[in-house]
């Protein structure tokens, strides 16, 4: 009984202690969409207020009457208690011990169907399903039937849902005063095919007799009995219905999907005309074909996307300053003579907490084959650094105990990385090159040493599936502990090259480039002539 009540606590601080995130972007890859048969979905979790952390919750094995109290992540209010099953699964971060994944991006919705009275808010949704979960499908349904029974108290949201086979997109919004539950549909990524979301709801119309398609039987009609719709249920929209695309949805959170569809199959010709927000534009597909198998380096990469390279390149235009900062700071939109503008949401932004790729593979058992690729702050200027999915516990820098958001360590990779890459900003287009080298290492590096470290830890999973996830466990924590020593010498590298807007070239000796052309270009034309060096009577020429 002592273990199981430690236990207990330790979930509810998980669930109190984060502030969740509702800013955020997916990407799907199906086995047949990869070159080494895995499954993978990413996750960004991007709030301005969100501390950057790993949580490890162990199995467990509890007896009867034991229950979970519930906080709701973004908040921490408490929101009720449910029963707890007699068995659960390890969970590392959005991974469990059977390489079952879970993801988010919320995209509200209809503000009316949030249940006042609802228990399960979707943080608890799904950390509560990846202790119950052994493969997508099973999680699919353990989320309607929690909801169901304890009621649904989030907005409308989008979770992708992996395992070693397969990845799915589930949508579901709740039912507001009309009873408990979601109006929720769920489909099966193609085999070969990739998807993503961005908060805003992506699937509309859906078949009916297809076991790769799931639906709540009354999701039509319910519509139906509120005036939300009249047509057909061949016609029946789901993302139309609960949760009709504006143009924030559209350029925020669309254009974030179109940017990784047109890196991943360049050739299909896309346009802009949905992500500017035309009227009559065809929606985005809910899934694409790749034009190359993706790996989980393209994986990472495709989460650092500021658009480069397309109408909406954040590091183009007056806003990137001289040294073309792909980031814009908040507020996103303004004000300016009765009309509202608004700065472009790329996939990779400032203010993320953490972020995934979370990886599974068949041919290996689920502790070893789950691999939950983790990074903290921003995506283009992390290090994801494998963690197996069956790490007995989380590296010292990612730990929720190590820091918080009001309290800085140097303990904290969070806080770490903070402090470097809002260096990186003041100078980035210098900056990042130097950053990318030691970035690109490290990855390369974890990269090229996964079969090894696959094979020992399979090697000892054979004898006892205990050695093989405490050998795992101290991999994880040695790669993070170097990684952040490392970090914190590279911001010490920066802060001296770069000092007082400054540039050291390789000997050590301080250089002061010039501004880029279009700077002073910008600089000359906003106030003619004003700058401008003037000859005086009597002064010496040069060479005098």
């Amino acid at each position: 009984m002592r273990f199981l009540g430690a236990f207990i606590f330790s979930f509810i601080l998980v669930l109190a202690g984060t502030q969740a995130a509702q800013a955020c972007t997916n990407f799907l890859v199906t086995p047949g969409a990869s070159t080494d048969g895995s499954t993978f979905i990413t996750y960004s979790a991007d709030s301005h207020d969100l501390y950057g952390d790993l949580q490890v919750i162990p199995a467990g094995v509890h007896p009867k009457g034991s229950t979970i109290t519930i906080y709701e992540w973004d908040s921490g209010k408490r929101l009720g208690e449910i029963p707890q099953v007699p068995r659960t699964y390890a969970v590392v971060g959005h991974i469990n011990e059977h390489q079952v994944g879970i993801t988010e991006t919320t995209f509200g919705g209809r503000m009316k169907l949030v249940d006042p009275k609802g228990i399960i808010d979707y943080g608890s949704l799904m950390f509560i399903t990846l202790q119950r979960a052994k493969t997508a499908k099973e999680a699919i349904q353990i989320i309607v039937d929690l909801t169901t029974e304890y009621g649904y108290a989030s907005g409308g949201e989008s979770f992708s849902i992996s395992d070693p086979k397969e990845a799915w997109i589930m949508e579901f919004v709740g039912r507001g005063e009309w009873g408990k539950g979601i109006l929720w549909v769920a489909r099966k990524v193609p085999d070969g095919y990739v998807s993503g979301h961005a908060n805003a709801a992506r699937i509309r119309q859906f078949p009916r007799n297809d076991r790769n398609t799931l639906f709540a039987p009354d999701i039509v009609q319910f519509a139906r009995d509120r005036g939300w719709y009249e047509g057909s249920e061949a016609d029946f929209s789901f993302a139309d219905t609960y949760a009709p695309a504006d143009f924030g949805a559209r350029r925020a959170c669309d254009a974030r999907v179109w940017a990784f569809f047109r890196r991943v199959a360049p050739n299909m010709n896309w346009t802009t005309d949905w992500t500017d927000g035309k009227p009559d534009a065809e929606p985005l597909p809910l899934w694409i074909k790749p034009e190359r198998k993706l790996d989980v380096a393209d994986m990472m990469d495709l989460m650092r996307d500021h658009f480069e390279g397309t109408p909406y390149d954040l590091s183009k235009g007056v806003g990137a300053g001289p040294y073309e900062l792909p980031y814009r700071w908040r507020p996103m939109e303004w004000k300016n003579k009765g009309k509202t503008y608004f700065h472009e949401r790329s996939t990779s932004t400032q203010q993320t907490g953490f972020s995934v790729v979370a990886q599974s593979r068949a041919k290996l058992p689920g502790p070893i084959g789950g691999i939950l690729w983790f990074g903290v702050d921003d995506t283009a200027l992390t290090v994801y650094v494998p963690m197996y999915a069956g790490i007995l516990s989380a590296p010292h820098a990612f730990a929720p105990e190590t820091a918080d958001f009001k309290t800085f360590s140097w303990d904290s990779a969070f806080w770490t990385f903070n402090w470097v890459s809002n260096w990186v900003y003041t100078r980035y287009k210098d900056m990042i090159v130097d950053l990318k080298v030691v970035q690109s290492g490290f990855e390369g590096s974890y990269i090229s040493e996964i079969p090894e470290i696959d094979a020992a830890a399979l090697d000892l999973y054979k004898r006892s599936p205990r050695l093989a996830k405490e050998y795992l466990t101290k991999f994880s924590h040695e790669r993070t502990a170097t990684l952040l020593s490392r970090w914190q010498k590279l911001g010490q590298e920066l802060f001296m090259k770069y000092l007082d807007g400054n540039v050291r070239d390789e000997k050590g000796n301080v250089t002061h480039p010039p501004h880029p052309d279009h700077w002073l270009d910008r600089i000359t034309e906003e106030r003619p002539g004003f700058y401008e060096v003037l000859p005086m009577p009597g002064q010496l020429q040069e060479g005098e």
